[in-house]
């Protein structure tokens, strides 16, 4: 049977993960690079203390603070993504020649789990992995037709 509907969701699907976590990452890596150099931290609280003449140096502090928990809660969502990403190779691998599908619609809905409830890669996964679970192979015993040796009349019970 071919599972290609389940292959292109999952394949779109695993993408999507990628560039997430590449965008998780890069953004985690540019905060902690920016507030760890002085110079672009003391930049950053300049501006803000412009943009805004009522907002204090303590007000400053606890938005750079908040940024910084931002950014350290992006390597969580680094980690889960990761985890999702392999959930859906591992999943695309059971489905590639139609090995084990109703494991690789358990791995797609795993990685759907881990990407978060409702986003577009988790809805991608969730419809391949009940793509997985609902589609059957199709009957391979044909009917064989037996000659009538009746022909046409009527015959007993």
């Amino acid at each position: 049977m071919k599972r290609t509907a389940e292959k292109v969701l999952s394949i779109i699907s695993a993408v999507f993960t990628l560039l997430g976590i590449i965008g998780f990452f890069v953004f985690a890596a540019f905060i902690n690079v920016a507030l760890s150099d002085g110079s672009l931290r003391s930049e950053m609280e300049a501006q803000l203390l412009e943009a805004d003449p009522t907002i204090g140096t303590e007000d400053v502090a606890i938005m750079i603070d908040m940024i910084k928990t931002f950014a350290d809660f992006s390597w969580l969502f680094v980690i889960v993504l990761v985890i999702s990403f392999i959930a859906t190779i591992v999943g695309i691998i059971f489905i590639w020649n139609n090995k084990n599908p109703k494991l690789a619609g358990t791995m797609f809905i795993l990685a759907g789990l881990f990407t978060f409830v409702l986003s577009p890669t988790s809805i991608l996964l969730y419809i391949a992995g009940i793509l997985c679970f609902t589609r059957k192979a199709p009957l391979t015993d044909e009917t064989t037709f037996v000659e009538n040796q009746y022909d046409d009349t009527l015959r007993p019970l």
